[in-house]
């Protein structure tokens, strides 16, 4: 990560990294107040913890959601996967590896993926919220000719708010 990002990374994740102000500006964005006893619990990953992968801000609320939020400059076609990695190892930091191969059926916090975009719009319109989709980068399997309509599929939502849109 270059130094400008990291310092802009730095920045956002200052200004919101605190329990009350994620509360805040989660509520901003969903037009809701949380309340004051929901308990909101950051967990966002740090440094060099997986391959100098890092995410901007993640934190819980009520053991219910886990969200995410990324804060960029640029539209990047690529955060559906960035954010599918972020998110294994969020829920590597919440979820005991010992019951991931118990019995039972762990329950996880739901997710919910937002990417806040501050940049120049480049697609010539202007837009508030957009939503870019993991499955957008999947290979074309059909020209392997076989039946894939059986196979699991696996997507990822990331809804991404233009906060230059006037």
């Amino acid at each position: 990560m270059d130094e400008n990002r990291e310092y802009k990374a730095s920045v956002f994740s200052l200004l919101f990294g605190e329990p009350e102000t994620l509360r805040e500006l989660y509520g901003a964005l969903k037009g809701a107040s949380l309340p004051q006893d929901m308990p909101v619990t950051v967990n966002t990953l740090e440094g060099a913890l997986y391959l100098k992968r890092i995410n901007d801000l993640s934190f819980t609320i009520g053991e219910k959601l886990v969200v995410l939020f990324e804060h960029q400059s640029t539209i990047n076609p690529n955060m559906p996967l960035r954010i599918l990695m972020y998110i294994a190892r969020v829920y590597e930091k919440i979820v005991e590896i010992k019951d991931v191969y118990a019995k039972g059926l762990i329950k996880i916090p739901r997710p919910e993926f937002i990417v806040l975009y501050n940049g120049p719009d480049t697609g010539g319109f202007a837009w508030e919220k957009r939503e870019l989709k993991l499955s957008d980068a999947f290979e074309d399997a059909s020209v392997l000719e076989i039946d894939i309509s059986g196979l699991p599929s696996l997507e990822l939502s990331a809804v991404v708010y233009n906060s230059l849109v006037q």
